[in-house]
């Protein structure tokens, strides 16, 4: 966060962005940035510590007399209840307010039962998981699937694919359990901006997450910030036909998409087409340990296809990182090398000057770290803050 301007209107939300970004850590520091009289400071902080929002501490540093009560953001105030779904399997957590996981449970799930399954199910673990812990505690709920989602409306849209999720809309049904604000996004939309928040803010602003497991689909960070396009379909590459695939036939009923030839279900596919017996991806990565011949050429095809996908990416959105997650990319080196060696080679020199094309550094933990965000950053920015206080105009003391 930067540096803001004085201002006599700083409202309580806005008191409380500064706190946690650790800009101010006293009440001297908060009126000597926003401008705000010592009364008005003082109304501020007693609204965000009535509310839980913010601790005050009396063990800092003095220059002489009693040391100045620190405040600091109370990231136990509260907790959000999120889950990442993937198609064959969701991360189910519970987090602080700071996105931190207090609980968590895996779990292998077939996402196709569809909602009046799936969702239930994943508000019973979050009941497991509270642990008595009041429902007062919960500030909001996150939800990624592996769907297209329409952001705002948080409604499923898959008319060819997860067909039994099309139209849904998902937040009243979970509000209707936990009355807290309630937050869905496409799976690799969340995956990429926990990857980014955490790995990789500091350094770029753009970067592209592609994930490739039981399906293939990506994440695009663009000036920070998710890019999810008109309607929320953006990052869709799993649906980009490849040239040479083969001529099979994908699950959206189009022909040769990526997803269809380079998935962890095409490599099972490709594999027992050949003659070896697999019927996980745990076996794929026995076979590739023991340098199997056969099955290094199928995943590292599957990477160079990919790759033909991933370079017109790069070439359009010209990120300065390449994430590769999911749980095909982080066990199979011979797909990355895939990847990167038709990238390099096919991609314009200037948007491959500095690329980076990495596995990811968080692996499964980025799917519950991005739902946890998604949730905190929209209930305690300012304006939500506020509505909580009950301010509806900030007022001048």
């Amino acid at each position: 966060m930067g540096r803001r301007s004085a201002s006599p209107l700083a409202s309580g939300g806005e008191v409380l962005q500064l706190i946690r970004s650790g800009e101010a850590v006293t009440r001297a520091d908060i009126g000597r940035i926003t401008g705000l009289s010592r009364p008005a400071v003082a109304l501020r902080v007693a609204g965000l510590l009535d509310h839980g929002l913010v601790v005050e501490r009396t063990d800092g540093p003095s220059t002489g007399g009693r040391p100045p009560a620190r405040l600091a953001f109370n990231a136990a105030g509260g907790v959000v209840l999120v889950a990442s779904l993937g198609a064959s399997r969701a991360q189910i957590a519970l987090c602080d307010l700071d996105g931190r996981e207090l609980a968590r449970t895996d779990l292998e799930i077939d996402v196709e039962r569809g909602p009046d399954v799936v969702l239930p199910l994943l508000m019973d673990v979050w009941a497991d998981q509270l642990d008595g812990r009041p429902m007062s505690a919960v500030k909001g709920v996150g939800l990624g699937v592996p769907a297209t989602v329409e952001f705002a409306a948080g409604r499923t849209e898959s008319a060819r694919v997860m067909a039994s999720w099309t139209g849904v809309v998902i937040p009243p049904r979970i509000a209707a359990r936990y009355p807290v604000p309630v937050f869905v996004d496409n799976d690799v939309n969340v995956i990429a901006m926990g990857e980014y928040r955490k790995a990789y803010a500091r350094e770029v602003s753009d970067l592209l997450f592609v994930k490739v497991s039981t399906r293939i689909g990506a994440g695009v960070i663009a000036g920070g910030e998710i890019l999810r396009g008109a309607l929320g379909a953006a990052g869709e590459i799993g649906h980009i036909p490849v040239w040479d695939g083969g001529g099979v036939l994908c699950r959206c009923g189009n022909v040769d998409c990526v997803d269809s030839v380079a998935s962890g279900t095409a490599i099972l596919r490709d594999l027992r087409a050949r003659g070896r017996e697999v019927s996980t991806l745990a076996d794929v990565v026995t076979l590739v340990r023991a340098g199997d011949a056969e099955t290094m050429t199928v995943v590292r095809r599957a990477g160079r296809l990919l790759g033909e996908v991933v370079a017109g990416a790069v070439n359009l959105l010209n990120p300065a990182v390449v994430v590769l997650g999911g749980d095909v990319a982080e066990r199979f080196q011979p797909l990355v090398s895939g990847v990167r060696e038709v990238v390099y080679r096919r991609s314009t020199a200037l948007s491959t000057r500095s690329l980076r094309i990495e596995r990811s550094l968080l692996g499964p933990s980025a799917g519950i770290t991005g739902c946890a965000l998604m949730v905190i950053d929209h209930i305690l920015a300012p304006d939500a803050v506020d509505a909580a206080l009950g301010v509806v105009t900030p007022v001048t003391v």
